[in-house]
């Protein structure tokens, strides 16, 4: 590791310790917001697969049944993917049950202006909503209850293993999907390093947590540099090596 790349790494180091920290248990982790919850995608979720963030198969990706499409509101196009909400039923005795549940962000809940907000158009801005997997809302309301109130607030994000990134694309073309994200899970800026150029340069969210470039990449080793909302930074250095081929996944460094 040369100077520079050393200096980068005591900023991030610092950032993690003392300002960053304090942002993601003081601000996304604090009180208790309201919004409702209805659910979706059959009672083994399988209609949940594919969606908005581009995890495509969420069991093989490790998101399994906990997962939620967000309202407009919430999604932010694309920014909250992988984030984690613990939610509880609320205000509701007849249908509620007790306890919580916490669920990533892996879809969208598309508004429905046809409908009025309050009669079906559930995820119309500017409502905070959960559609749920059918599995995930059973843990904290009866089926017959249709749709629930919840309180629900920011969580760390808990992850078995490395960030994972998965290569996708053409030559000049490369797509980065990135799963598995820990701390505050939804990632805003990602930056990558070809072991040729020795350069970083910022890639662009292309949808959900598809990232893209247009460099040629081929034939050298990979970094990448992944920043999450809190702004906290995890530099995975050389994670991918020089002889990869698209489709590939590769597993890198941790929150």
């Amino acid at each position: 590791m040369n100077l520079i790349e050393y200096a980068h790494v005591l900023v991030i180091s610092l950032c993690t310790l003392n300002f960053c920290f304090y942002r993601i248990n003081s601000y996304d982790n604090g009180g208790w917001e309201r919004g409702h919850a209805t659910f979706y995608g059959g009672a083994d979720a399988s209609g949940t697969m594919g969606g908005a963030c581009g995890y495509g198969n969420l069991y093989s990706q490790g998101y399994g049944l906990q997962t939620a499409a967000l309202s407009t509101a919430l999604f932010r196009s694309g920014q909250r993917c992988g984030a984690c909400f613990e939610l509880r039923c609320v205000d509701d005795p007849e249908w509620c049950l007790g306890g919580s549940i916490i669920v990533s962000a892996t879809n969208f809940c598309p508004p429905n202006y046809a409908l009025a907000n309050d009669n079906g158009g559930w995820c119309n801005p500017p409502l905070q909503h959960f559609d749920l997997a059918q599995p995930a809302f059973l843990q904290i309301a009866q089926y017959r209850a249709g749709i629930v109130p919840v309180a629900f607030r920011r969580v760390p994000c808990e992850k078995p293993g490395g960030i994972r990134f998965t290569i996708n694309g053409n030559s000049y073309f490369d797509l980065v999907l990135i799963t598995n994200v820990g701390g505050a899970g939804d990632v805003m800026a990602v930056a990558l390093k070809g072991s040729k150029t020795n350069k970083w340069q910022s890639m662009s969210r292309n949808w959900g947590q598809n990232w893209q470039s247009n460099s040629y990449l081929r034939g050298q080793s990979l970094s990448f540099q992944v920043t999450t909302s809190d702004g906290r930074s995890v530099v995975s250095y050389d994670v991918v090596p020089k002889d990869w081929q698209f489709g590939q996944t590769f597993e890198g460094g941790q929150f």
